[in-house]
Order: C-alpha cells, then structure tokens, then sequence
C-alpha cells in the first residue's frame, strides 16, 4: 500500500488531512469501492480526456461515466479519452488505472462533477490498486477550488 509521491507532496504542500484505507488488490474504482467498503458515489475518479489543446481531467463519482457531449457544449472542446500511452508518461509514480484525481498534483486542468461538491467526505485512489486516500469533503474542494464545476457525468 502506497500513496503515489505527487500525492503525497501535494497533500502535504496544501496542508490537507487525510488517512489511508488498504483493500485487496482491485482493477477498477468499482472494485475498490466495493473492497474497501465505501460508497461508489463518494469515490471520486480521474478520467483523463484529450484534445489538440491539451489534458484534462474530469474528476466523477465511480458510479458515473462521463458524458463527453456534456463536457462539449460546457467546454466547447471536441474531448476523447487519453491513450494508456500518454497516461503512463502523465503518472509516472502511479499504477495503470490508479490515478488520482488531482490534477494539482500532476500539473493538469481538472474539472469537477457537481454531484462530489456536496460529499461529507471523498475517497480516491491513492496511486496503486490497494490503497484509497480518505478526507473530508471540505478539504478535497479546497485541492479543487481551481477546477470549475458541472454535471458532466451520469450514473452507469
């Protein structure tokens, strides 16, 4: 059980608390939810989109998919879904498919799905498939206080 490095430092530099909950190895935010028996629309999850502008990473509860023509007519950006090659380079210190959903810690814009702002508390995963970083739903909106805010997503 680790917390990626960038994670680490960019919880510390922001002066967030936060406790680390371990679960059995898992291959997606579903799974870990379900391992580390916390609710699916309180984990949030990193979805990283593309396009010739750039990186962005839209952050949605782990029950939800994001919706790209949503994420289109808010942004006006023809959005896709980032290859495993470019999120590879983009988290280095992470798992494949274990990101976590601060892009302050990797230096990316991040968008924020509406339906996390009113959470209690935030579960993510932590950079591997064994851990989830825990906090207080008030600290995550502080590391997120950059990203604007919107229903991009709907429940799977």
């Amino acid at each position: 059980m680790t917390i990626a490095t960038s994670v680490q430092q960019c919880l510390a530099r922001e002066g967030v608390r936060y406790d680390v909950i371990a679960h059995e190895r898992t291959r997606d935010s579903n799974h870990s939810a379900q391992a580390a028996h916390v609710p699916g629309d309180r984990l949030a999850k990193c979805v990283m989109l593309a396009d010739d502008n750039g990186y962005l990473m839209a952050v949605v509860p782990a029950t939800h998919k994001v919706d790209l023509g949503a994420m289109h007519r808010r942004l006006n950006r023809e959005l896709g879904l980032a290859t495993d090659r470019e999120l590879v380079e983009l988290f280095k210190d992470c798992e494949p498919g274990a990101l976590p959903p601060l892009g302050l810690a990797y230096g990316i814009d991040a968008i924020l799905d509406e339906s996390l702002v009113d959470a209690p508390d935030i579960y993510f995963e932590a950079g591997d498939h064994r851990a989830l970083v825990h906090m207080s739903g008030r600290d995550f909106l502080k590391l997120m206080a950059n990203a604007p805010r919107g229903t991009i997503s709907h429940h799977m």
